[in-house]
C-alpha cells in the first residue's frame, strides 16, 4: 500500500516524495509535469541513432548568421576571441541538451543550469556582435522545448520571444518586422513543435509498454489455460492409475491373473492419457496468423526496420495444419530478415487467390526485404525443414532475388472450401 502521510520534515519529504525544497526549509511535493523528460531510447538501433543525428542537424541552417559574422564581421582580437569561445561554449550545452538528454535523461542539476547558460550566452552575444546572433534564440527555444517540462518550457519560449523582439528592435526603436518573420516566428514554431513531438514520443513508448503488458498477460492466460487443461486430463487418469497400481500390488502373488488385468488397464489409462496430452500440447504449439503477424511487427520495430505487413489475416478458412504451417513460414522469414539480411525495409503480403471450380483456394504469404540478397550457397536447414513443413499441409515454397534486390519469399497452401 502507497504511503500516504506527509513528510514529517522537508529533508523526508525530499528523500521519500521526490519532492523539492520550498521557501524557508518547507517540502513541495513535486508533481509528474515538473520533471525532467527524456523522450529518447536508450536502446535505439544504429538506424534510430543516424535518424536522431539527422534531426540535430537540420536544425544547424540556423547558425549561418552567426559564423558568417565570426568570418566577415569586423570585430577586434579579443572580440573576436569572445565571440568564438562563446560560440563553442553554446553548441557544447546545446549538444549536450538534445543529443545526450533525449537519449536518456540528466539530472534537473544539469539541465537546468545549461538552459539558463544557452539563453544568457545567446542574450549577450546577439548584443556584444550583432543581430544576426539573434539565430541562437532559435536554437534555445528547440533545447527547452525538447528537455523542459511543458509548462516550463512555455515559459522559457516566451522568454526566448521577448528577447529577440526586444533587441532585434533595439528595445522598441525600431520596427523590425523582418526580425518577427524571419527568427521570432521560427523561434514560437521551434519550441513548441519539440514539445509536441516529445509528447508525441512519449506516447508511442506508453503505448509499445502497454501492448507487451497486454501481451504478458496474454500469454499467463494461456499458461493458466493450458495447466487447467492438463489438470483435467490428467487428474482423473493418474488417480485411476494410482489405484490400479495399488489394487494390483495387493493381488500379487497371491492371484496373478487378477494382477495382470489391473496392469493391463493401467496401461490402457496411461496411453490413452499420453494420446489426450499429446494432443492438447499440440493445438497450443500450433502458431496461428494473427500472432505471427503481430510478432513479425514488435520483431522488425524493435531492430528498426520499416515494416509493412497487415494486421490482420484476409478471411480466409484455413485448416489448422494449413494455418500452422504458414505461420511457420512468416515466423522464420521474418527472423532470417531480422538476422541475417541487413535490410531496411520489410513488406509482408497475404493474398487469397482462387483456385478451380470447386470453390476452394489458395492463400499465398509473401515476405519480400531490401537486404543483402541470397548467398548463392545451397538451401539452409530452416527454409529444408520449412519447405517440408509445408509439403506435409499441401503447401508450396518458393524463394528468389528481389527484382531490386534483398530476398523473396513465398509460401502457399490450399484453403478450405
Amino acid at each position: 500500500m502507497a504511503d500516504t502521510r506527509q513528510p514529517a520534515t522537508a529533508e523526508e519529504g525530499l528523500r521519500v516524495g521526490g519532492g523539492r525544497r520550498g521557501p524557508f526549509g518547507t517540502w513541495w511535493p513535486e508533481k509528474a509535469d515538473d520533471r525532467i523528460p527524456a523522450f529518447g531510447n536508450p536502446a535505439e538501433s544504429p538506424r534510430q541513432k543516424r535518424a536522431r543525428i539527422a534531426m540535430i542537424a537540420v536544425w544547424m541552417v540556423f547558425l549561418a548568421g552567426p559564423v558568417s559574422d565570426l568570418w566577415t564581421g569586423d570585430h577586434s582580437g579579443p572580440a573576436l576571441a569572445g565571440a568564438v569561445t562563446g560560440f563553442a561554449a553554446f553548441l557544447v550545452a546545446y549538444v549536450t541538451l538534445v543529443y545526450r538528454h533525449t537519449k536518456s535523461p540528466l539530472p534537473g542539476r544539469v539541465v537546468y543550469p545549461l538552459v539558463t547558460l544557452l539563453y544568457a550566452l545567446a542574450l549577450t552575444l546577439s548584443l556584444a556582435a550583432s543581430e544576426r546572433w539573434l539565430a541562437l534564440f532559435v536554437y534555445v527555444a528547440v533545447a527547452t522545448g525538447a528537455v523542459l517540462p511543458v509548462r516550463r518550457a512555455v515559459v522559457a519560449v516566451a522568454a526566448c520571444v521577448l528577447a529577440l523582439a526586444a533587441v532585434g528592435t533595439d528595445f522598441g526603436a525600431r520596427a523590425g518586422w523582418d526580425v518577427w518573420t524571419s527568427l521570432v516566428i521560427p523561434c514560437v514554431l521551434a519550441g513548441f513543435a519539440l514539445m509536441s513531438a516529445r509528447k508525441t514520443i512519449r506516447t508511442m513508448r506508453e503505448l509499445r509498454e502497454a501492448r507487451a503488458v497486454v501481451a504478458e498477460l496474454a500469454a499467463n492466460e494461456e499458461r493458466l489455460r493450458l495447466a487447467r487443461d492438463l489438470h483435467d486430463l490428467l487428474g482423473h487418469s493418474l488417480s485411476l492409475i494410482t489405484l490400479k497400481s495399488e489394487l494390483a500390488g495387493r493381488m500379487l502373488p497371491a492371484r496373478p491373473e487378477e494382477a495382470a488385468t489391473q496392469v493391463a488397464d493401467i496401461e490402457r489409462v496411461s496411453r490413452q492419457a499420453l494420446v489426450d496430452v499429446r494432443e492438447a500440447v499440440g493445438g497450443y504449439r500450433r502458431p496461428t496468423l494473427a500472432v505471427e503477424l503481430a510478432g513479425a511487427r514488435t520483431a522488425l520495430d524493435t531492430v528498426g526496420i520499416d515494416a509493412e505487413l497487415p494486421h490482420r489475416p484476409p478471411a480466409v478458412r484455413l485448416a489448422p495444419e494449413q494455418e500452422g504451417a504458414l505461420a511457420w513460414a512468416l515466423r522464420e522469414a521474418v527472423t532470417n530478415v531480422v538476422r541475417h539480411s541487413g535490410a531496411t525495409r520489410c513488406t509482408v503480403t497475404l493474398q487469397a487467390r482462387g483456385r478451380g471450380s470447386a470453390g476452394d483456394g489458395l492463400l499465398r504469404l509473401t515476405v519480400a526485404d531490401d537486404g543483402k540478397g541470397p548467398s548463392g550457397a545451397r538451401e539452409g536447414n530452416g527454409l529444408s525443414g520449412l519447405r517440408e513443413r509445408l509439403a506435409l499441409a499441401d503447401g508450396t515454397l518458393s524463394t528468389s532475388a528481389g527484382v531490386n534486390g534483398g530476398f523473396t519469399l513465398s509460401a502457399t497452401v490450399p484453403s478450405v472450401p
